[in-house]
């Protein structure tokens, strides 16, 4: 469909809706769950990472099987279209799948290190992925070199093209080369690529002689081999861009979002990325705005460390943003904290997982990992047309947590690995994704966003949380501030799937799974639907799987 005649559509819809109050659809609907056979492999779905997807319900994921016979298994990007009823999941691409070009080795994919994205307006999508090494050349007459191990991967025109590489300091390919670094490759591309149109937008990481760098860029694709060959564009780094406002370099960046907007005119490409001059403990930077245009895209401040906290009597300032953004268009939602105080927390290395990960765990924090988390922190959305910011949850009034923890990245000696290619280490994060369009309207100020949570009191003993609820709840704003919760620990599991029952209960008696882990990522919340991932039960009998909710 016409991308026009779409929001015509949606802002026609909205005027129906208007006099409607806004409630929760009638039920779930399954995306995909671990009855589905994996497309072209005989084993089923075991695993999956939270769901992007756009305003006509196309869902892309990344997804993996249980180890078959040769104790490898599946992994890909997959994609349903929930519009088309009845429509299959199809694979983008997996463990089968040859790389684009550029090529000469026919090397096929081993793995997407990240979740894929979608363009919210549009169907294409982007992903990261992982391979053997794909080109084959030659320095002088007989020194042979073998290049290209990662990239990110799209489809802005039907087939799946090379939309950026690490093929920088190979002579036939410049335009893959770290914008303004002369012949020098990234290294890795941190997080997940954003999509709008047909660009892509992204964080690389690359090294010079001092150091590593790491920075946010852009590329228009066109449709030829490795999408043309026009270069990336810096928007910011750490080697060279200074926070706006200040005389500091960005000491961090971090993946961006991005989106057409604003409206009503839908004019431009933007993107939204949090850079701190720490990123540990910032003392300067923020969120910040950028049109996709020029070679020096000018960067606009949306709420910056320092900024007032929205609806604080006590004259609190953010000390502490997160970074992975969610953007519609027109809102931006994140997380902020402020104050001093603090939780204690202990970490306790994993159970289940990559077993590689969990010894190297062990071995770095056999007694556990110490940290701790703000005691005042919360979810929060701001309009880039009123340049209102408003808060939708904090702690400890609504929740008493919104950073929930893993460990996760590379593991010495074991190759690439999962993630960002960066060594293994306990991260944080908070999940928000935000759409102004339940309504079918986007030229109002009211918007609705769904994030993550948790309920509990910190254990003196162990430094951990007993017995949390978590779960995936749904605001709204600028006014009035309503929750509803949309999935948590402890929930009938058969609420979200009818499937997800104890399968050691004889079948006379179908015995639900609890609701134990749920996820949603920043592209998770489009027009009014609302994907994400759901786990019933336990590893040993258990259930999980993608599914789709309806706000209206």
């Amino acid at each position: 469909m016409n991308i026009f005649r779409l929001r015509s559509l949606l802002l026609v819809l909205g005027v129906l809706l208007l006099s409607s109050a806004v409630a929760l659809g009638d039920e779930w609907q399954v995306v995909v769950n671990n009855g589905d056979l994996i497309p072209g492999d005989s084993r089923n779905f075991n695993s999956y990472n939270p769901p992007s997807l756009n305003v006509t319900q196309k869902i892309v994921f990344r997804a993996r099987s249980k180890g078959g016979s040769s104790g490898q298994p599946a992994h890909g990007v997959f994609v349903r279209e929930m519009l088309k009823g009845g429509a299959p999941v199809i694979a983008m691409f997996d463990r089968n799948t040859a790389v684009p070009y550029p090529n000469n080795l026919n090397s096929t994919f081993i793995e997407p290190p990240s979740f894929p994205r979608v363009d919210i307006w549009g169907d294409m999508m982007a992903s990261r992925g992982v391979h053997s090494p794909v080109w084959r050349y030659f320095i002088g007459l007989s020194i042979e070199t073998r290049a290209g191990t990662t990239g990110i991967y799209a489809d802005p025109f039907g087939s799946l093209i090379t939309g950026a590489s690490n093929l920088g300091e190979v002579p036939e390919f410049p335009f893959f080369a770290v914008p303004g670094m002369g012949a020098l490759k990234y290294d890795v591309f941190p997080g997940a690529p954003a999509v709008v149109d047909k660009t892509i937008v992204y964080k690389g990481n690359f090294s010079v002689d001092d150091g590593s760098r790491t920075g946010v860029y852009y590329r228009d694709l066109q449709d030829a081999p490795a999408g043309g060959e026009s270069p990336a564009v810096l928007i910011a780094n750490n080697d060279q861009t200074l926070i706006p406002g200040t005389d500091i370099l960005f000491g961090s960046t971090a993946p961006p979002s991005a989106a057409i907007g604003p409206p009503p005119t839908y004019d431009h490409q933007l993107v939204v990325f949090a850079g701190f001059d720490n990123e540990d403990n910032p003392t300067a930077g923020g969120i910040y705005l950028t049109p996709l245009t020029g070679l020096s895209p000018p960067m606009l401040p949306l709420v910056e460390i320092g900024s007032p906290v929205p609806g604080d009597t006590n004259g609190n300032v953010f000390n502490r943003l997160g970074e992975g953004v969610s953007f519609d268009g027109r809102f931006v939602a994140f997380w902020g904290a402020w104050g001093s105080k603090s939780k204690k927390l202990i970490l306790q290395c994993p159970d289940h997982g990559n077993r590689d990960r969990i010894r190297y765990c062990r071995k770095l924090y056999p007694n556990g990992f110490q940290t701790s988390v703000p005691v005042f922190q919360g979810i929060f959305v701001h309009d880039i047309l009123t340049g209102q910011t408003t808060a939708v949850a904090k702690s400890p009034d609504d929740f008493d947590d919104f950073v929930f923890w893993n460990f996760s990245g590379r593991v010495p000696g074991t190759g690439g690995g999962d993630d960002d290619g960066e060594l293994a280490r306990w991260r944080s994060s908070a999940f928000v994704a935000v759409s102004g369009l339940v309504d079918g309207i986007h030229t109002d100020p009211g918007y609705h966003v769904a994030f993550k949570s948790r309920t509990g009191i910190v254990d003196p003993k162990t430094r951990y949380y007993a017995n949390p609820i978590d779960g995936i709840y749904l605001g709204n704003g600028p006014k009035p501030r309503l929750i509803n919760t949309l999935v948590e620990t402890g929930m009938d599991g058969t609420l979200i799937d009818p499937e997800a029952v104890d399968p050691e209960v004889s079948s006379g008696d179908s015995t639900p799974l609890p609701v134990t882990e749920m996820g949603i990522e920043r592209d998770g919340f489009r027009g009014n639907s609302i994907a994400v991932t759901v786990t019933m039960g336990t590893e040993e009998v258990g259930w999980a799987g993608i599914y789709l909710l309806t706000v209206r």
